[in-house]
């Protein structure tokens, strides 16, 4: 069924608009405010080539909302871009995998938001985007994709009617995920880089040094000040943690499961159950000790980039069991062992044993650049040995029935759990150091973007083969 060639909607301009300035507001700042009484030669052509560019970033969105559509052909959508150079995209909505909407402040103040279609495939023909379209719209797009009778109600909720709620998040929550990601510590870096910023153009250093001295002897004052900017910092770090992680939301029915979060910035994600390639649990030492973790749903629809890992992830800030008595309740295929199988000593001895790359680029930097400092080669090969023990320590695996379940990691620990269905492929590789200890590793590849690989280092070579076996029997 054809239902007409659209354009996004005008506010399209407005939406772009805002992000070319968000980009490009600091070349102004510094062109025609900071080096604003500048005569020099490369400050007067820097204003000349910034406002050229911006005139043309100006006409060519306009030209990209009047040329850009998109329509809806019976089973497929198309999508005509290009303004100079034509082109055509279609999908079939039998491929699309995943949907994620996200509504930005611009967004909201036209009563808008955008929506892009995630596929199996990668390239440049991986995600098809709208970047500015009415909810209705996004909704028709949506039950364009259902298929059954809970289409009809999902046009009203873009979901269906036996939706479940399992987590939403608390102030809590929000008090926790700003402490364990440390983003309260952001404003120490950002006062610096402003302090150095503004030495470089006013002469505050003086200045500077007098205030420190001052403030040196009458040691109470510091103190205060130091309380008052933690103080702040912590303000800052629950809004910052709060806007990204605010009205967090997990949900799903027969079909999917879907994720929300985010004030003033709003994000869902919806992603089919059955398209779960695996599940991925991630600790970094501090959610250890706290007794949190973030899981990870691995999809071959899902992006590849930092975003996309973000927005496929459950509350990355949960507490350990209640983020497996919630992932077992949505997806029960994929149950997480605490117990597993460890290796033996001589594998730590192989670690060891590897050449220490980041020492030895540490003591040739230190040597050219800063022999005084030499010493610091020492802290980074005792963090090398350090992590090489914890790496044996965490690593561990398990396989029952059709699932496969590894664990490594040092510092940050990571657990992956996928099907045997699911696996691409299996490589079995072994060095020649490998050999003389009689182990191998296993790299498990699952169907993502780009290709998810995991590694299982220190594997005898009869458990290598048992599992190239058990593989092939599927």
């Amino acid at each position: 069924m054809t239902e007409g060639v659209k354009r996004y909607h005008p506010a399209f301009i407005a939406v772009e608009l805002v992000s070319f300035l968000k980009s490009s507001i600091g070349f102004f700042l510094f062109l025609f405010i900071l080096k604003g009484s500048s005569t020099a030669t490369w400050v007067i052509w820097g204003r000349y080539m910034l406002l050229i560019a911006s005139v043309w970033t100006i006409f060519s969105i306009i030209l990209k909302w009047y040329f850009h559509r998109y329509e809806i052909v019976g089973d497929s959508i198309v999508v005509h871009e290009g303004v100079v150079v034509k082109k055509q995209r279609s999908v079939a909505l039998d491929r699309i995998h995943n949907q994620v909407s996200n509504t930005t402040f611009v967004h909201r103040w036209f009563g808008l938001t955008s929506l892009t279609l995630e596929t199996g495939t990668s390239g440049e023909n991986a995600t098809f985007t709208f970047p500015v379209i009415t909810e209705e719209e996004k909704q028709r797009i949506l039950l364009s994709l259902e298929r059954g009778e809970a289409s009809i109600e999902a046009e009203e909720t873009g979901k269906s009617s036996n939706t479940t709620i399992h987590f939403r998040s608390t102030k809590m929550d929000l008090v926790k995920a700003s402490f364990t990601s440390l983003s309260f510590l952001a404003i120490f870096p950002l006062l610096s880089a402003i302090y150095f910023n503004l030495a470089d153009f006013f002469q505050i250093e003086e200045t500077a040094e007098n205030a420190l001295d001052y403030l040196l002897i009458h040691w109470w004052m510091l103190i205060v000040l130091f309380v008052l900017a933690l103080a702040i910092s912590v303000g800052i770090g629950f809004i910052k943690t709060s806007m990204k992680y605010g009205n967090y939301v997990i949900s799903d029915d027969s079909e999917r499961i879907y994720i929300e979060k985010g004030i003033g910035n709003f994000t869902s994600f919806s992603i089919q159950k059955h398209r779960v390639q695996a599940v991925i649990v991630e600790q970094t030492i501090l959610k250890r000790l706290l007794g949190l973790a973030s899981i990870k749903l691995l999809s071959a629809g899902a992006f590849g980039d930092e975003k996309g890992q973000e927005t496929s992830s459950l509350y990355p800030f949960m507490p350990k069991h209640e983020a497996y008595r919630i992932l077992q309740i949505m997806l029960p295929h994929y149950h997480i062992e605490e117990k597993m199988n460890r290796f033996p000593l001589k594998v730590l001895w192989l670690k060891l044993l590897h050449p220490y790359y980041l020492t030895i680029l540490a003591i040739i930097g230190l040597i050219f650049f800063k022999r005084e400092w030499l010493w610091v080669a020492a802290i980074v090969f005792g963090l090398s040995i350090l992590s090489r023990i914890l790496d044996y320590w965490f690593t561990s695996y398990i396989r029952h029935g059709k699932t496969v379940q590894i664990r490594k990691g040092g510092f940050t620990n990571e657990t992956f759990v996928t099907h045997r269905e699911r696996i691409q492929q299996i490589t079995v590789k072994h060095s020649w150091l490998q050999r003389k200890f009689g182990v191998a590793t296993l790299t498990f590849t699952n169907k993502a973007k780009p290709l998810h690989e995991s590694e299982l280092y220190g594997v005898s070579n009869g458990e290598a083969g048992t599992f190239f076996n058990w593989y092939h029997k599927k």
